[in-house]
């Protein structure tokens, strides 16, 4: 039986040549190593193969878990952005939906499906340190002059 795959891959590599003889041994021509094993060729294209699979999978998987982490931090007062662009900040969670205040002025309210959340663009707690931060008075060093 490993007689004839190996006929038959030297066949395939080199037409003709390599028929068995007469006798039914198959010789390989000249200038050829006989063939017993795997060809080098064939381990590296299986691993590569098998590395671009393993690759594949992790991807997606790994955007997977972090959209879900996206999606449990939502927070009321977050400002976000949906994937058809509207931006808005969370007035109501619910299981499955949200409900976002779009507009200020006309208090205009959209209901969308939780799933439809793109990205947080700003949360209340980093609006809350940074205005902290912008009301805290500069400190000066001692000597220097406030030119303010």
């Amino acid at each position: 039986m490993t007689e004839f795959l190996s006929s038959l891959l030297v066949l395939a590599q080199d037409g003709a040549a390599g028929l068995p003889d007469a006798a039914g041994s198959s010789t390989p021509a000249a200038g050829q190593r006989p063939s017993g094993g795997l060809d080098p060729f064939f381990i590296i294209m299986f691993a590569f193969v098998a590395f671009m699979l393993i690759v594949a999978m992790l991807g997606p998987r790994r955007e997977k878990k972090r959209r879900e982490a996206l999606l449990q931090s939502l927070r009321k007062h977050d400002r976000v952005q949906t994937i058809g662009g509207i931006i808005g900040s969370i007035v109501e969670l619910r299981d499955d939906t949200i409900v976002l205040k779009v507009d200020e002025s006309s208090n205009t309210r959209l209901t969308f499906a939780r799933s439809a959340i793109q990205q947080v663009i700003g949360s209340r707690e980093t609006r809350d340190s940074r205005d902290a931060r912008d009301a805290a008075p500069a400190q000066v060093p001692a000597g220097a002059v406030d030119e303010r």
